[in-house]
């Protein structure tokens, strides 16, 4: 039996081989974890199909497969293998459909590099006013496949030859040329090491550097008096923790949020750059930036505004250190409306968060300090926590983004207790 690369999830065609249980040679039951694949930023387990044993192992940890490709071989127990070959057996195995004829485009058969090929060395068969028009146009005839009996080439199929590499030399024009980079020898300059780049950190970096390439930033910045919030947290805190969660400032921050895209949707938007079209989204699933080992992971919160605070707070508790475990399955990576980054349990103050592509924004919040504060004429000290804005200039203008970070920043400074306090 030959185990190969499943189908992982819509639009994911590739994976890092992260581990490898077994080894030649081992006798495996069926359902047992035979290797380990990262996708994206998740790490998903294969399980055998069958009882056998390991004959051949064809990857290696650190290798990137795509789905169909041949992982392991698996010599299975006879009573299984038996079963399996009569099973296959009384199956019936439908014949393909072959495709449309429109739907084979002529791109296709020119990557093929499709080619006339005559046991008599002529050329293809076409009309002498077509040969004459492909002679003046400098065009090979035989790489044109003609669509009528025995291969005649008609004017339509020329037409379609010459739109088809029309469209390749367009795009090819509009591709961006990607220039190799130029190795460098540090060692000249004293001793180094070097280290393979962790696939987790590979992807964080194409994905950044996708979002900030293609998105035009805009970073706004604000402070939020959260004096009064964190007394209220304070005040509640215990209680929460006698139900088994710990209330964060970030999950005050998710429901402060949730409000202000609700009253500002285009930041719960995203813009669909194939049809040049703003999708609203009628539901808040947000992700929280999460510091793991092998790097940052954004697990996502789904439908934040029909959720209390308190079951928001052992969510957000339980993903966190799924994440942090590599246990967090791929589609809770996916389909955020909104991204909320907290640093403030490490420290700093302002920074300036990438937006989470396809999104249209992303929440970026630092330490809070006592700073300063003049209230009625009178200085006092207050808890500011900055809080950074970075938004999609395709689809929001400054003036927008600066009534959303007000927003947020007023929600914040007057949340209102009776959504934390608790239901009996």
């Amino acid at each position: 039996m030959e185990i190969r690369v499943p189908r992982l999830a819509e639009g994911v065609e590739s994976a890092t081989v992260v581990n490898i249980p077994v080894s030649e040679g081992d006798e495996i039951g069926k359902d047992q974890v035979i290797l380990e694949l990262e996708t994206e930023k998740a790490v998903g387990p294969v399980p055998a199909p069958a009882s056998g044993r390991v004959t051949k192992i064809h990857v290696k940890e650190g290798d990137q497969v795509t789905v169909g490709q041949l992982l392991i071989s698996l010599s299975e127990e006879g009573d299984a293998r038996e079963a399996r070959e009569e099973k296959e057996a009384r199956a019936v195995r439908p014949e393909p459909r072959p495709a449309p004829a429109e739907e084979v485009s002529r791109q296709e058969e020119l990557s093929q590099e499709y080619r006339y090929q005559s046991k008599s060395g002529l050329p293809p068969p076409a009309p002498p006013s077509l040969k004459k028009l492909a002679q003046q146009l400098g065009i090979d005839l035989t790489r044109v496949k003609g669509s009528e009996r025995g291969g005649r080439i008609t004017l339509e199929d020329l037409r379609t030859y010459i739109q088809s590499l029309q469209e390749i030399a367009h795009q090819e024009r509009e591709a961006p040329k990607k220039v190799a980079p130029k190795g460098i020898d540090f060692s000249r300059w004293g001793p180094v090491t070097r280290k393979k780049m962790p696939s987790l950190r590979r992807t964080v970096a194409e994905r950044t550097q996708e979002s900030w390439s293609t998105i035009p930033h805009v970073t706004q910045f604000d402070e939020a008096d959260v004096t009064a919030l964190i007394e209220l947290r304070e005040k509640y805190l215990p209680l929460y923790e006698k139900s088994g969660a710990h209330l964060t400032v970030t999950a005050l921050a998710l429901k402060a949020v949730t409000a202000a895209l609700k009253r500002y949707p285009i930041f719960n938007a995203s813009l669909d750059e194939a049809t040049s079209e703003i999708v609203y989204k009628d539901y808040y699933h947000i992700g929280v930036a999460v510091d793991t080992e092998s790097g940052l992971i954004v697990p996502v919160l789904r439908d934040v505004d029909k959720k209390s605070l308190l079951d928001l707070s052992k969510e957000l508790a339980q993903v966190a250190e799924r994440t942090r475990q590599r246990k967090i399955a791929l589609d809770e990576l996916q389909g955020g409306t909104f991204t909320i980054s907290n640093l403030g349990g490490i420290g700093g103050s302002h920074f300036t968060p990438i937006v989470n592509k396809p999104q249209a924004a992303v929440i970026g919040l630092g330490q809070g300090a006592l700073k300063p504060v003049v209230r009625d004429g009178r200085v006092e000290a207050r808890r500011l926590l900055p809080v950074a804005l970075s938004y999609d200039h395709r689809l929001i203008d400054g003036a927008d983004g600066a009534r959303f970070i007000k927003e947020v920043v007023r929600a914040l400074e007057n949340f209102p207790e009776e959504e934390v306090r608790l239901r009996s």
